[in-house]
């Protein structure tokens, strides 16, 4: 790790931001901000099926064409090729999301970020209003990106 990447902030990047980094739409100028910023990214596995499951969601509406959608996953899984995204492995937070889950009333995928969160004394960055109230009563640094 360098010295920048040691001194960087951790972020959990929940897969709302990360859409917004591979789709235009509400939201990606700031989740793009975000991205030029001394941070350092990680995310549960779960985030590239989440974000993809997003993207299909627009294509299934109408709002992005299918090779557009290819396109933005293939970016998201060129940014952990490249190092900007560390995966983490989802199924030692499992057991703390579902505490979680059980506790807040929630589903159960966003409370898998904020079991990484606060296991590894992260900040969180999401677009999801929730998710972020959430976060912040818990007393996780949060990075608030627009919502639809």
């Amino acid at each position: 790790m360098s010295e920048a990447e040691s001194d960087a902030t951790v972020v959990v990047l929940d897969a709302s931001v990360a859409v917004r980094w591979v789709v235009p739409e509400h939201g990606s100028d700031q989740a793009a901000d975000l991205l030029s910023r001394p941070l350092s990214w990680i995310a549960p596995r779960l985030m590239l099926t989440e974000a993809a499951s997003a993207v299909r969601r627009k294509v299934a509406g109408g709002e992005l064409r299918a090779e557009l959608a290819v396109d933005a996953v293939n970016a998201l899984v060129g940014a952990v090729a490249d190092g900007t995204i560390r995966l983490i492995d989802d199924e030692e937070f499992v057991p703390s999301a579902l505490t979680l889950a059980l506790a807040l009333g929630h589903r159960l995928p966003d409370c898998l970020y904020l079991a990484v969160a606060e296991r590894q004394g992260s900040a969180l960055a999401t677009a999801d209003v929730r998710l972020g109230a959430l976060a912040r009563e818990r007393g996780i640094q949060t990075y608030a990106v627009p919502s639809a």
